[in-house]
């Protein structure tokens, strides 16, 4: 079975970063999970591997309310370095936000695959994943 490279989970919960690296590498379809707990730590991170893709995540699990950089601001910078990354991320935003308002403005940033309301369920997380390989 082909799998993903790389997943990166951008989130501050520790609980949610636990059952989703549990649930994830259970799957077995992703080769390499890096969680990051805010957005400056995963776009720092972004910045660093430029000059090497395949060490770029293929996906990105993104929530919107983090400390020191949010979902929103990640964006924005991810945005600006996107014509330097050398491959295509798939990136879904997975928040408690239900307001309709996010769900609007992540629907006209192009770079944003999906939009879902925590929790990701294992059969959703499946759908998605299975999605890209």
């Amino acid at each position: 079975m082909k799998t993903i490279d790389t997943l990166a989970l951008i989130d501050d919960d520790e609980t949610y970063q636990f059952i989703a690296k549990h649930t994830i590498m259970n799957l077995n379809i992703v080769d390499r999970l890096k969680i990051f707990s805010n957005g400056k730590e995963a776009i720092d991170y972004l910045r660093s591997k430029l000059h090497d893709p395949s060490q770029l995540p293929d996906v990105i699990l993104l929530d919107l309310n983090m400390p020191v950089m949010d979902g929103w601001d990640f964006l924005e910078r991810y945005l600006m370095l996107e014509p330097r990354i050398g491959k295509k991320i798939h990136i879904y935003i997975v928040t408690s936000s239900v307001d309709p308002v996010d769900v609007e403005r992540a629907n006209r940033i192009n770079a944003v695959t999906d939009y879902f309301v925590k929790p990701l369920t294992r059969d959703k997380l499946v759908s998605i994943l299975e999605s890209i390989v």
